[in-house]
């Protein structure tokens, strides 16, 4: 099995459920109140270490109580922290998620993740090899993602980038990833194309295969070069949908380092995920290798 290597953020997650959102001025009764880890980069480490792979993570947390606890939950969850740096000066990234009948809406403030660096990049990838896998996303700095990237390709690494949150710039950033793994939204915002075919084609025109998540209807799938597929996903009821695409971003890594083909590794992304927006939470929503059978 191939090592996985994570680069991204880490946030405080802070999340209260509505029955909608409120409207300007208006005040209205939540519950369900809780303070969880989470962060793109932590969730998708903490899902590829418990969902079984050999797991590294590089990102900054604040030298706080919540960067402890970060640093914490990683390592419980079976990933390498080497290059989980403190940062003095800056506070935890913190995100305040609003739930509403199973969807959420996400406010972000993005701390010491800001301070992440080109050569927190290229120190981290030091010692990975040709075939290990690179996961990123978009919750750090343009230049530190761009030249993380750019040493992973540079490797010979199967490079997966999950364009979120998407940015029209990102796009470019399509040309050192073999997979890029945006939603339907993030498509759009990328390619300016509403029609998800003709918005994976789009992509898949700067030189990589792009693989999106659509929710409750599955996944699409366009290899390089290739013909598109659409593969569904199994039906369930849906209670917190936050931390579905980091789950399925890790389910996706693993199975792709342990030599499995695109067809396995969508299906057990997909359990995974599916298993995931039963629960509440980021993190504590991922499940582990054993609950999928």
């Amino acid at each position: 099995m191939s090592d996985i290597y994570v680069f991204g953020s880490l946030n405080t997650d802070m999340t209260i459920e509505c029955p909608r959102m409120p409207e300007a001025g208006e005040t209205l009764a939540g519950g369900g109140f809780l303070t969880a880890p989470g962060g793109k980069g932590a969730n998708q480490a903490v899902a590829c270490a418990r969902l079984g792979g050999r797991t590294h993570f590089c990102g900054r947390a604040g030298d706080d109580l919540f960067g402890r606890r970060l640093r914490e939950n990683l390592e419980e969850a079976g990933a390498d922290c080497t290059f989980l740096r403190a940062c003095a000066g800056r506070a935890t990234g913190v995100a305040v998620i609003v739930v509403t009948e199973g969807n959420n809406r996400i406010i972000l403030d993005a701390g010491a993740n800001a301070a992440v660096t080109a050569e927190d990049a290229r120190a981290f990838l030091a010692g990975a090899k040709e075939g290990d896998v690179f996961l990123a996303q978009a919750e750090v700095p343009f230049a530190a993602l761009s030249a993380a990237l750019s040493a992973a390709a540079e490797k010979g690494m199967l490079v997966l980038f999950n364009p979120a949150p998407a940015a029209a710039e990102l796009k470019e950033l399509a040309r050192f990833s073999d997979i890029v793994l945006p939603n339907e939204t993030e498509l759009a915002i990328l390619t300016g194309k509403t029609d998800v075919e003709e918005g994976a084609a789009a992509l898949s025109a700067c030189g990589a295969g792009v693989l999106v998540t659509l929710g409750s209807k599955g996944c699409y799938w366009l290899p390089k070069g290739g013909q598109g597929r659409y593969f569904p996903c199994k039906k369930v009821k849906a209670v917190d949908t936050t931390a579905a695409g980091d789950t399925f971003c890790g389910g996706l890594a693993v199975k792709l380092a342990e030599g499995a083909g695109m067809e396995e590794a969508i299906a057990f992304a997909s359990r995974a995920a599916a298993l995931s927006v039963t629960r509440r939470g980021a993190q504590a929503s991922i499940p582990f290798r054993s609950e999928l059978g």
